[in-house]
């Protein structure tokens, strides 16, 4: 998908976007659930980049869980991150936030991050060259020995699990209440806009990015998440 189409899309989503979703929370929360034990190792104080911040779920979250960390929040879409500042002032945390509207390499300066959050972002790159770079892009901003979470929309889209999977997203989606041509437009996307990949493929191109061999350590439906460690 196009830089542009993607804060064009992402603008016109955001003000619906937590509802949109709501009902979809608990695969949000178990990946939650997980991801904090992976983390917890982390400094006290640890600094934490969220590529792609949305509006803030996961840096809410981190925030409520980690009271001493501090947080530099990107997206694209300035709308979208006006939705995390106005959560982090209503929540009580916007004095440990940074926020930055913009792609990953707009962000100014070259501060080592302790982790990186990066979840459902990486699907938009279709060019397998241009994610690796984008992975890259994310492993510069760490410190050595950083990590990096990330999860993505990932299946062989030619296996018969695919023919299972995908129908059964898309039912699940509906009992959520997401509308019908919202789904049908996901559905679209799917075979285009959006590199499903396998697997295999992600961890590959997240590794050509700089990384050691990514721990898969979650998967609901099609979403598949993974903790990395910067290489070198």
């Amino acid at each position: 998908m196009h830089p542009d189409q993607i804060v064009s899309l992402f603008d016109q989503q955001a003000a619906g976007y937590d509802r949109q979703w709501a009902r979809t929370a608990p695969i949000r929360d178990c990946l939650y659930l997980l991801l904090e034990p992976l983390l917890a190792g982390l400094p006290e104080q640890a600094r934490v980049l969220c590529v792609g911040a949305g509006t803030g779920q996961e840096l809410a979250q981190l925030a409520g869980r980690f009271p001493r960390w501090r947080f530099t929040a990107l997206d694209p879409s300035s709308t979208m991150i006006e939705l995390c500042r106005q959560r982090a002032s209503d929540e009580g945390f916007a004095a440990r936030c940074e926020f930055h509207a913009g792609f990953l390499d707009t962000l100014p300066g070259s501060d080592a991050f302790d982790v990186a959050t990066c979840f459902l972002v990486s699907q938009f790159i279709t060019g397998a060259d241009e994610r690796t770079r984008f992975f890259a892009g994310i492993r510069a901003r760490l410190r050595e020995g950083g990590l990096l979470a990330s999860s993505d929309l990932a299946a062989d889209i030619r296996s018969p699990a695919y023919a299972v999977l995908l129908p059964a997203w898309a039912r699940m989606m509906a009992a959520a209440d997401v509308p019908a041509e919202t789904i049908e437009r996901i559905r679209a996307a799917y075979a285009g806009d959006v590199a499903v990949l396998p697997p295999e493929q992600v961890e590959a191109i997240i590794a050509a990015g700089g990384f050691e061999a990514p721990v898969r350590f979650y998967q609901a439906g099609l979403i598949h998440g993974w903790i990395s460690r910067r290489q070198g």
